[in-house]
Order: C-alpha cells, then structure tokens, then sequence
C-alpha cells in the first residue's frame, strides 16, 4: 500500500509530496489523494523521481488531457513534452517574470508539471504565488470594483516575448510568429473549489476590456504589485530528479534568473483546462 505524505513548505501555498514512486502506474486513490492535495495547496512537489518521457506523459494524463504550447516545439518522439533550458551562454531565462500560464489562450491550461533533469548547483529557483490569498486580501470596495471587470491577455506583451526568442530560435513551434489575444474575468471563480482569486499577470494582462492600456495601467500596475507581496509566496529548490505541478487557475509563478555560467533543463507538460468565468 501506497501512503501519501504531505508536508506544507510554506504558509501561503506549496507543499511537497512524499511515499509516491510516479515512475510507476498508480492506484486510483493515491491518484485521487495527489489532487486533493493539489487543491489544498495550489503547487505541490516530489522528489528523487527517476522519469522517461513515457512515465512523465503517464502521470500527467492521470489529471487530464495534456495540451500543446504554442511557441516551442515539442520532442520530436513525445510533442506534448517542451523542453525549458538554459544555457550556460545565455542570459536570458524562459518566462522569467511573473505569470500564469498562456493565459492568451481562449483556454488556458488547469495546470502545468516541469520535471528538473539539469539544475545549477545554486540558484534556479521557482517563486509561486497565491492568487486566492492576494484576492480575500484586497478590501470589500476594491472586490467590487474588480467583480465586473475583464481582461484582455496577450501573447506579445515584450517582457515575457523577450524571454521565449532563444527556445523559439532553437526549436520554434508551428504558431512560434503568430499573436495570441483571449478576454477573461479579472476574478475568476475556481471550477473544482468555487474559491475566487485574482486572474490577471504581469507576462499577459494588456488591459481591461473597453479601456485603453494607459487608462488601464494605474489599477493594473497596482494588482501586479499586490498580488505577489512575499507573504502570499513560496519559493521552491530545485534538485535533480525533482517535478512541480502546479494549478494554473489559482496560482502565478516566477523563476528566478540568478545562475548565469549554468545549465538549466527542465521538461514541461501542461493539462488542458477550460474556459475561466
């Protein structure tokens, strides 16, 4: 018998999973007893996980129907898997500011995996943010001003298109030059906990529907601020063998670019999600 551990890593979110062996198949109940814990915690983390492509492609179809990212391709013999690197001469780290995944997309993915195959000796850290916490956090009359409100997200902000040009130009996806542009709440109420968190990021959010980006710049600059003040944070090490998954519907992250001169490679699979309301 399998017996599931969890231990939190932080106060705000995150806790780290122990007693599961994800190279192997798993049981109904321990895969059950994974997603409540990814619910309770919004990004959760084994260790010491020795994974093929083919036994991280099993596990993560346990959640759902994985998706594609656009930009970069796949591996040529498993395209649901990108890889997320590095190099030591490059200064520039993939998605390196604070973000929810593609959330350009009509249907931006419920979650994301990335599994550590290379990591620095120090540094390459991942930062994880609450976004239920940085909504209850906000006052009753900010709540209601943002309870209408929706967003236009966009794939070509320049901070974060800055941060895809090495991968595009070493394995470029078939829609790596295309612009991607998807409206959605400004709250979003979680479809599995019914909880509501703040749904826009600094990567992705260009402006509110019906307003201009200067006229919408004050009020979103501020929520980019507040929505990953340290206390509503966790930040994770990455060791070798190591996998993340993490809620894309309820959480924002950030890896850290502190480790020029070193090699980072990770692999990624996201899980299809749904329409955000």
């Amino acid at each position: 018998m399998t017996e599931v551990t969890v231990h939190p890593i932080a106060g705000a979110l995150g806790a780290e999973i122990a007693g599961v062996d994800l190279s192997q198949p798993l049981a109904d109940g321990v895969v059950a007893d994974v997603r409540q814990a990814l619910l309770d915690h919004l990004v959760i983390f084994f260790r010491d996980q020795p994974l093929t492509p083919g036994q991280f492609i099993a596990f993560a179809k346990r959640f759902g129907t994985l998706g594609r990212y656009p930009f970069v391709a796949g591996l040529p013999e498993h395209p649901e898997i990108i890889e997320v690197t590095k190099l030591p001469h490059e200064r520039t780290n993939f998605g390196g500011v604070w973000h929810s995944d593609t959330t350009y997309l009509d249907e931006p993915p419920m979650g994301s995996m990335l599994y550590a195959l290379d990591v620095p000796a120090a540094g390459g850290d991942t930062l994880f943010a609450n976004m239920f916490m940085a909504y209850e956090r906000l006052s009753p009359g900010m709540q209601k001003l943002l309870a209408p409100l929706r967003a236009v997200n966009s794939s070509a902000k320049a901070d974060v298109s800055r941060t895809r040009e090495d991968r595009i130009a070493s394995s470029p996806g078939k829609a790596a030059r295309e612009t991607f542009e998807a409206t959605h709440p400004v709250v979003r109420t979680h479809p599995e906990s019914g909880r509501k968190g703040l749904y826009v990021n600094f990567a992705h959010t260009a402006r509110f529907e019906g307003m201009t980006e200067a006229e919408s710049a004050p009020l979103l600059d501020f929520l980019f601020r507040h929505q990953v003040q340290p206390e509503f944070t966790c930040r994770f090490r990455w060791t070798k063998g190591a996998l993340a998954f993490w809620d894309n519907r309820s959480t924002q992250h950030n890896p850290v670019n502190d480790y020029h001169g070193h090699l980072r490679r990770m692999l990624r699979i996201t899980i299809a999600g749904d329409r955000p309301s």
